[in-house]
């Protein structure tokens, strides 16, 4: 089969063990999937320092797409593009470009309002330039068109894949915990551990797993609320863990808690249910979407309200609490794991939109 040719525009630190994240592993995974559905992917990382890089990365990135020839076929990493219209925008007008959206600008915590709105600002302008936008979700998808006012025929669905896991045995009494996220304030973990030191008298424990140098200031102030509460025997941030190490923190984990005040999918989730494991997640963004359904229309876990530690508190007593009801969640879990999308079926659906994206003519060859 002749293979076509996708230039793939990447953040640096795509493959950087110290920094996971659901992006990156989507962004790795599909580079390699797609040859499967006729597409060569050609990889170019760009720097760091994305959405706001500084001037070496924006002249990397200003260098790639000039160096490519009229007409390519793009894919550009919404983290890299959607920050810098002034270099993405007059390029687009000669090149067949698509933007792959793994979360609104906006929507990460910590901005200030000027700079979110500035933000938002530049993410408009880069997705109405473009004439295909992918998303991983189909929240995603409909927040994008409503928000940025883009055409609603040009934005397209890819929603990640997830590779069946081993089940994990969980115990009996339910007490094991795992967070798999970046510890970063958008995530929640200072949430999740306001919500468990209302319950000392249960005997859990909990892991965070997941990158410590995103946000530096807010681990070090989550580490203090962790001693101030009395929990640092039970509350441990082990930073990121991949390979065997992250399949042994799945294999020990009973519920998987993701608190997160937003969120384009949840990739964790999936891989949680890959393994059996329910889910405790917030109810926003594209985290109901992610957790689904068993074929039977159970859900495979709980959803609460974000930002509200009381009630994650109480569904955290219900799960230690309730046989029953721990019984009736994994066995919801297992079923979803069989009805669970693999990454072929993201392959296919982001080829599908590479294949009518090369069938159009770029603006400024009309």
């Amino acid at each position: 089969m002749s293979l076509r040719t996708v230039h793939f525009v990447l953040p640096g630190g795509v493959d950087d063990p110290a920094a996971p994240s659901g992006g990156n592993v989507y962004d790795r995974r599909v580079a390699l999937d797609l040859a499967g559905f006729g597409w060569q992917v050609r990889p170019h990382a760009v720097g760091r320092g994305w959405p706001r890089p500084g001037s070496r990365a924006r002249t990397e990135l200003a260098r790639t797409l000039r160096n490519l020839p009229d007409g390519a076929v793009i894919l550009l990493d919404g983290l890299v593009a959607c920050g810098v219209p002034e270099i993405v925008v007059p390029e687009a007008a000669r090149l067949r470009a698509a933007v792959l959206v793994h979360l609104p600008l906006v929507d990460e915590t910590g901005l200030a309002p000027e700079a979110a709105a500035d933000l938002d600002a530049r993410e408009r302008q880069v997705l109405r330039a473009v004439p295909a936008t992918v998303t991983t979700s189909r929240w995603a998808a409909g927040r994008l068109v409503s928000h940025h006012g883009l055409d609603p025929g040009r934005v397209h669905v890819a929603a990640p894949g997830t590779d069946i896991a081993p089940l994990a045995p969980g115990t009996d009494d339910g007490f094991g915990l795992l967070c798999v996220a970046a510890v970063t304030p958008r995530k929640g973990q200072h949430r999740l551990a306001q919500a468990l030191s209302t319950l000392t008298d249960l005997a859990w424990s909990c892991r965070c797993v997941g990158g410590l140098t995103q946000d530096p200031a807010y681990v070090a102030e989550l580490r203090d609320l962790i001693r101030a509460r009395g929990l640092q025997d039970r509350f441990r941030l082990t930073g990121p863990r991949s390979g065997a190490a992250l399949d042994a923190c799945w294999a020990s984990a009973d519920l998987m808690v993701l608190p997160s005040r937003a969120e384009t999918y949840g990739m964790a989730v999936t891989e949680a249910l890959a393994r059996g494991i329910p889910v405790l997640a917030t109810d926003v963004g594209g985290l109901p979407e992610a957790l689904g359904r068993a074929p039977d229309g159970t859900l495979p876990g709980i959803l609460v309200p974000p930002e509200d530690p009381a009630a994650l508190a109480a569904a955290l007593r219900r799960w230690f609490e309730q046989p029953v009801l721990r019984r009736r969640l994994r066995a919801a879990a297992r079923a979803r794991r069989g009805a669970l999308d693999g990454w072929g079926t993201t392959a296919r659906g982001l080829a599908g939109v590479l294949d009518r994206l090369s069938a159009t003519t770029p603006r400024r060859a009309a």
